[in-house]
């Protein structure tokens, strides 16, 4: 006979394993709901990065999208643009990099250090 099978009852731990089941569905529930109030919460944060010695600062929310950009005059040069757009492009990616992570540091503090595919963290 099979392990666990008895003729009059059929296969036993049944009532078990689906109360099992239902701890770990509420378990799962309960970690998504806290992974969407985190998110949430790094998504309203602001973060700023400042280059060239604080002539050019960005700042982005926890979205990923671009809420200022200071340029102070003594940035600009005409015989220089390309100098501009290098410092607003590391002010831009330094404050981006700090969000990402801030997203990541917070679902990994929830997920143990899991990887866990499709949640794209």
């Amino acid at each position: 006979m099979a392990k666990g099978y008895s003729a009059r009852g059929g296969f036993s731990g049944g009532a078990g394993m689906m109360r099992q089941q239902q701890q770990m569905q509420q378990k799962l529930m309960k970690m998504q709901e806290e992974m969407a109030k985190a998110q949430e919460e790094v998504e309203n944060r602001s973060f700023t990065s400042s280059v060239g010695g604080g002539v050019v600062q960005a700042t982005v929310n926890g979205k990923k999208e671009l809420t200022d950009l200071v340029i102070k005059p003594e940035a600009v040069d005409s015989e220089d643009v390309e100098m501009l757009q290098d410092l607003i492009l590391s002010a831009v990616n330094e404050a981006l990099r700090q969000a990402d992570e801030a997203m990541n540091s917070s679902m990994s503090s929830l997920t143990g250090g899991l990887n866990i595919p499709g949640l794209g963290f």
